[in-house]
Formats: C-alpha cells, sequence, structure tokens
C-alpha cells in the first residue's frame, strides 16, 4: 500500500530544513547571522502565538464569565498581574492610583493634619501638625478616632482610615474621638485643607543632640533637613554634641533626595550607584564638598521598616563610616523603580536597576546590618518577632553580591568595612536590650524609646570620651 503524498511531505522537509542549517555551521562566519535571524523569526512568531491566546481568553471571559464584566477593569487586572508577576515593587497604577503617587511624592494632600497609628483596632494620633485643621481644633496626642462621619474605625486598616480622611480642600468630615481622663467622647467637625505633612521631624534631646526623624524621602524631605538641623543648632546654647537621625520605619522614596540626604553629610566620595539591564545605562553619584554638620558625630537609627532610600543613605554613611548604624537589620530593597506614564492611562511602575552602596554591596534581601544591635523591646529578642522583611517577599530579586553577575558601573565584589573608630568601652555601655520591666514604647513619649535612648548615651560619651550608662527609663 502506498505512502499517502502528505505525509511523505514533512519530513522530507525538515531533512532538507535540517541540511541547510548543517551548511549553515560548516560555513563558520555565515553561521551566525543565519541562525540568529531564524530565532528571531522563531521568537517573534511565539510572542505572536501567545499574545493571540491572550486575546482568546479575554474574549472567553467576556463572553461567558457569570456576570458582565468591565473592560478596563479586565485588561487593567491583566497588566497588573503580568508586572507583579515579575517582582514585589512592578505594577501597574491606573490614573487615580498615579495621581496618588504624585501627590505623595511633591508632599501635599487635601486632608487634615494629622499622623496616625493604630492601636486595639482604633485610630491612634501620634501627632497633629502644627497650623492645620487637626491642630486648631483641639486634636491631641494619645488621642483614639473611634469613628469617622458617625462611621466606626474599627476593622479598617491604617491605609483605609487615612484615605477616609483625606479628601478635597474645602469638604467636611466629623471625627469621633475618645480622649484618656475625658468620660464622654468628643465630636469634632473640620475642613480639610492642603496639608504638607511633616516629613522631617526634630527636637532639641536635653539641650546637646539633635534629633531628626525623616519619615519619607519626598521633594520637601533635603530641604526640611537642613532648615531642622539650622533651627536646632540655634537652639543649643553650648553647641550640638552630636546629631541622631532617625531613619525606622521610613519605607523611602525618591532616589535623588537620598543622594542629596547623603552628600549633606559627606565632603567627597561615592554616594550610590545603580547597575541596569544593559551595562552603559550603570550610573554613578559622588559627594560635593560641604558637611552641613561640620563633623558632628552622627548616629542613625534604622529597622525592618527602613527601606530603599532610607537603606541608600544608611549605607553611604555606614561604608564612610561617616555615622553608627545602630537598631536592627533593615527590610533590604536594593531595587530602583522608574515610574513611567501611559498618557491618559496611569503608569506603571517597573523595577530598572539595582542600587550598590560606596563599597560595591548590594542590599538586595539583605539589609543593612547595623553597626550596634540595639532592639526596641525585650520580646523581640524572646519571641523571635521579626517583621516581614523583602527576602521574605514572592519573586524577591536575588542578591549578586558574588561580584558574578557585575556588570557596568562599580562592577566588582563589595569591599570589606573599615573597623568602628570607637573606643571599646562605647560600644560595650551600649545596652542591647531595655532594663527589665521597662515601659513598653510609646511613640508620644521619648523616654520609653529605648533605641533613642542608648544612640543618645552613645553620642554624649563620645563628647565626653566617658561611657554614658544610664539606663532607659
Amino acid at each position: 500500500m502506498g505512502v499517502p503524498a502528505g505525509r511523505s511531505s514533512k519530513p522530507r522537509f525538515r531533512l532538507r530544513a535540517m541540511a541547510s542549517v548543517a551548511a549553515a555551521f560548516t560555513a563558520g562566519a555565515i553561521a551566525g547571522p543565519v541562525v540568529t535571524a531564524w530565532a528571531q523569526d522563531g521568537s517573534r512568531a511565539e510572542t505572536y502565538r501567545l499574545l493571540n491566546l491572550f486575546g482568546d481568553v479575554f474574549e472567553r471571559v467576556r463572553a461567558e464569565y457569570v456576570e458582565p464584566v468591565n473592560d478596563r477593569d479586565v485588561i487593567e487586572n491583566a497588566i497588573n498581574g503580568m508586572l507583579q508577576g515579575l517582582d514585589p515593587h512592578s505594577s501597574y497604577m491606573n490614573l487615580r492610583n498615579f495621581r496618588d503617587m504624585q501627590v505623595q511624592t511633591r508632599g501635599e494632600f487635601g486632608g487634615l493634619g494629622i499622623e496616625v497609628s493604630q492601636e486595639a483596632g482604633y485610630v491612634k494620633v501620634i501627632s497633629p501638625i502644627d497650623e492645620t485643621p487637626a491642630a486648631r481644633a483641639g486634636v491631641k496626642p494619645g488621642d483614639l478616632i473611634t469613628h469617622i462621619n458617625n462611621a466606626s474605625t474599627q476593622g479598617l486598616t491604617l491605609q483605609e482610615a487615612v484615605d477616609q480622611m483625606r479628601g478635597e480642600r474645602g469638604s467636611s468630615i466629623r471625627l469621633t474621638i475618645r480622649r484618656e481622663g475625658t468620660a464622654t467622647p468628643i465630636e469634632l467637625s473640620l475642613t480639610r485643607e492642603t496639608i504638607r505633612p511633616q516629613v522631617v521631624r526634630a527636637r532639641m534631646e536635653a539641650g546637646d543632640v539633635a534629633y531628626i526623624r525623616l519619615t519619607s524621602f519626598n521633594e520637601q524631605t533635603e530641604v526640611g533637613l537642613r532648615r531642622a538641623l539650622s533651627n536646632l543648632r540655634s537652639q543649643a546654647r553650648d553647641g550640638l554634641k552630636g546629631i541622631v537621625l532617625d531613619l525606622r520605619n521610613n519605607p523611602g522614596g525618591l532616589l535623588d533626595q537620598a543622594i542629596q540626604v547623603s552628600d549633606d553629610f559627606l565632603e567627597q566620595g561615592e554616594i550610590v550607584s545603580t547597575r541596569a539591564r544593559r551595562p552603559e545605562d550603570a550610573q554613578r553619584w559622588n559627594a560635593r564638598s560641604g558637611d552641613i554638620t561640620a563633623g558632628l558625630p552622627v548616629v542613625v537609627l534604622v529597622n525592618a521598616g527602613s527601606a530603599s532610600a532610607s537603606e541608600i543613605v544608611a549605607g553611604a554613611l555606614q561604608d564612610h563610616r561617616r555615622a553608627i548604624i545602630m537598631g536592627v537589620k533593615s527590610f533590604g530593597k536594593g531595587s530602583v523603580q522608574t515610574v513611567m506614564p501611559l498618557p491618559g492611562n496611569g503608569a506603571i511602575r517597573l523595577t530598572t536597576a539595582r542600587y550598590y552602596t560606596p563599597s560595591g554591596r548590594s542590599i538586595q534581601a539583605t539589609g543593612i546590618e547595623p553597626d550596634i544591635e540595639v532592639l526596641a523591646q525585650r520580646e523581640d529578642a524572646q519571641q523571635n518577632r521579626e517583621r516581614d522583611r523583602e527576602a521574605d517577599l514572592r519573586r524577591a530579586l536575588r542578591n549578586d553580591n558574588s561580584g558574578a553577575a557585575a556588570q557596568g558601573v562599580n562592577a566588582r565584589p563589595p569591599a570589606p568595612l573599615p573597623p568602628l573608630n570607637l573606643p571599646s568601652g562605647l560600644v560595650q555601655a551600649v545596652q542591647r536590650l531595655p532594663a527589665e520591666g521597662a515601659p513598653s514604647f510609646d511613640p508620644t513619649k521619648p523616654e520609653t524609646d529605648h533605641q533613642l535612648q542608648q544612640a543618645l548615651n552613645l553620642l554624649r560619651g563620645m563628647a565626653s570620651g566617658q561611657p554614658q550608662r544610664r539606663a532607659s527609663r
């Protein structure tokens, strides 16, 4: 019985194709372009096939899902899924989310002017911002916001509660507050205004140490840092003994602000470098002369909530031994995201590079290890309770400190850090844990902040040359 023509033609075609490839390899130099062109054609065909697959699935969802779907929602969810499948920090922002991100970057929004946390399921006021609706209405640190517009705040996440308190300038909102020592709830009616949050909070500690806290890195951060230090220096009658730069729970923000803040403390040398997919896209930033602190000793406080831009500052000051890093290991986000607007359709936030400290360290998934470890509470050691860090996130980028994949600027394995230039007695005097029976940390009471108290003791010991053994109360 004869073989059908349709079956005999395919094997002959494959044999001819294989012969052509073999001849191309035999030709040596000719083989590269030929095989490359074939590979590109094959890759392009596969891409088209997958795009057709996406179109088929989209049409099935539109036609057969149990309820009608919104085309924009489906497409945006698909785009977000594509980006979030890459790493934890790439994502799609619709128009509303993109505008919110721009507002946060500029450092102003419509709201009430309250810095808040969460306690016992309610929103707790840490501090009202001066000259804002909340401050003028008499909101005080420690107040619990139990209701917003007569709806309970229990069950809301902190972000959901914050979103409800923000809004258009001139719009009204009603808060119900429970205050310690007051028998009945306090009802307040407020009108939202344009708020410029205090990303820099500063105060003098015992008349000789400047305490400066940076809560994020937006367009106001570096200017606010300079202003705060100038004000505190004018308050110190006998001069400052040192500076505490508090970066705890600072999630980061703008790269250029992290570079400028680092530059404020450095006279020279590299601040940070980035390496992208293409070696020619690598970049490096160096400090300009001029230390705004005039060489004062600095302690930087970090914890598991210190991420991204915070880690750039801590890493730069640590590598140059310009500051002592105290606290616990930081978050470990060593990647750079670029926001790419999509005209009329929001924007994408795409991871485009890794960053490296001056010594060549990538802190991706490892974090900044403090020079002196100090825990905030005894329970942190006893129960080994740690917040999730970058390494715990799904699809987190790997760390490449081995140098095997180094490319571009600063392409070298990390250099070891020089030892701390401190008398051993000063380091040994630092208490890693709070004293037995010490009160729990309350952000409204600095004396309960064990990490801060140890930083202050260390700075005063450096100024006097003697260890300070005062326990935090």
